[in-house]
């Protein structure tokens, strides 16, 4: 079953999940001259490709991983590239909370999916009986 599937490090998948967001991020800048819906369409699906291939002692990494990804990406594009993700005049701050803003319906789906599919899943394991997601493997 698809639920049972996650087999990756929950390492290996914040370092995968950070350069897929970057990456989206430059595709965008490189179509549109800015951040737009290729990031927030690709998120959606990248946060709950996350969520099913990390393995159940990792649940912990990839629940809180979506907001640091946008966070970070956007915090590199505040300092390097500001008119990318708000006003060209923005501080740096401000640059970071506008991108926040205004992709906050990307990060509120995509978060919210990956929660409910670390959920599901959690609940399978607990149902066949496999070790639970709460104990951290060594």
């Amino acid at each position: 079953m698809i639920w049972d599937r996650g087999r990756i490090a929950g390492r290996e998948l914040i370092a995968l999940g950070a350069a897929a967001t970057l990456t989206l991020v430059c595709l965008d800048i490189l179509l549109t001259g800015e951040v737009g819906w290729c990031v927030d369409l690709g998120f959606v699906p990248l946060c709950v490709g996350l969520a099913l291939a990390v393995r159940p002692g990792d649940f912990f990494e990839i629940g809180i991983l979506p907001p640091l990804l946008l966070l970070g990406a956007f915090t590199i594009l505040a300092v390097s590239r500001p008119d990318a993700v708000a006003q060209p005049d923005d501080a740096a701050v401000q640059a970071v909370v506008s991108g926040l803003a205004l992709h906050a319906w990307a990060l509120v789906i995509g978060y919210g999916l990956c929660l409910a599919v670390l959920a599901v899943r959690e609940r399978r394991l607990r149902e066949i009986g496999a070790p639970s997601a709460v104990r951290r493997s060594g």
